[in-house]
């Protein structure tokens, strides 16, 4: 049911995203580039890790967007990653996870 939410909220979230599986899970393309990859294991949560793709690129200076909602831990200024432990939490986030996909998408599309 998790993963159901989660998916709904990102394809929703922008027309243009398509769906693969990739690296064991569930992963979120604009124009067949990596942008959003689920990661469902331990099973015990669930984590949208957010990203530029595969390929090695020039790190940007600052964070590739702003979270005021705290949902993000951030890796690096490029990788963030969004960690959910139950159904709760995921509806808890509905609103600042769509929005960060919304800004996401529109920031590494550029």
């Amino acid at each position: 049911m998790e993963i159901e939410k989660l998916r709904e909220f990102i394809l929703n979230s922008d027309a243009r995203i398509t769906e693969n599986i990739k690296w064991n899970g569930p992963n979120y393309c604009i124009n067949n580039e990596d942008r959003i990859t689920m990661r469902v294991q331990p099973p015990k949560q669930i984590q949208l890790i957010f990203h530029r793709g595969a390929k090695v690129q020039e790190l940007p200076k600052n964070r590739i967007i702003e979270d005021d909602s705290g949902l993000l831990i951030w890796k690096t200024n490029d990788r963030a990653v969004a960690t959910f432990r139950n159904a709760g939490e995921i509806e808890q986030g509905k609103v600042n996870l769509t929005d960060i996909v919304k800004k996401w998408i529109q920031e590494t599309t550029k």
